[in-house]
């Protein structure tokens, strides 16, 4: 099998994104890939910031016979692990970080001058006591509630039960009030 390392085409139509890919010769240009060993994306405005690589890996397939296509090849001098333009790319991948970051800082700031509705929080206790006391009571109440919900089951069971057998009952089997009940009106 024939290994290349090519782009793989991703994103969308007047805005391409691509993925440095070891794929059998034979796979179409999207098809199935082996390896992915980096992204490049044309649209970022720093030249130096577009590529990013992963140079051992991309060593490790050279080294057991892929060849880069010639775009890829012009990228792995440049970006590569001993590549040409290391120092600019870290420095475009900082300013695009920094630029980044600036742009969430503003958003959050924007966020911020937006009024949103208050919720007002409750009362705090005064006292570490207090609040051992008052976390104490809640215990105790859900506690009470938790067996009260038990001691109800099984009566609640019992009058579900009732209900069910009067009206499963066939009406030649009625219980005697309700023969005179009838035979009274």
């Amino acid at each position: 099998m024939a290994v290349k390392i090519r782009l793989k085409k991703l994103g969308r139509t007047h805005r391409p994104f691509f993925r440095v890919c070891a794929m059998d010769a034979r796979s179409p240009r999207d098809g199935r890939v082996i390896e992915e060993l980096g992204t490049y994306d044309p649209m970022v405005p720093n030249t130096d910031a577009r590529a990013i690589l992963n140079g051992e890996r991309i060593v490790h397939w050279m080294s057991v016979g892929a060849q880069p296509t010639p775009k890829v090849g012009t990228l792995i001098k440049k970006y590569g692990k001993d590549g040409t333009h290391l120092e600019a790319q870290a420095e475009a991948i900082a300013a695009l970080s920094e630029r980044r970051q600036k742009s969430i800082e503003s958003a959050k700031k924007a966020a911020a001058a937006v009024e949103m509705p208050k919720v007002e929080a409750p009362p705090e206790p005064a006292a570490e006591g207090e609040a051992a006391e008052a976390t104490e009571g809640a215990e105790v109440k859900a506690e009470a509630a938790e067996e009260a919900k038990a001691a109800d089951a099984p009566a609640k069971e019992e009058a579900a039960k009732e209900e069910a057998a009067k009206e499963e009952a066939p009406a030649a089997e009625k219980p005697e009030e309700e023969k005179k009940e009838e035979a009274a009106e």
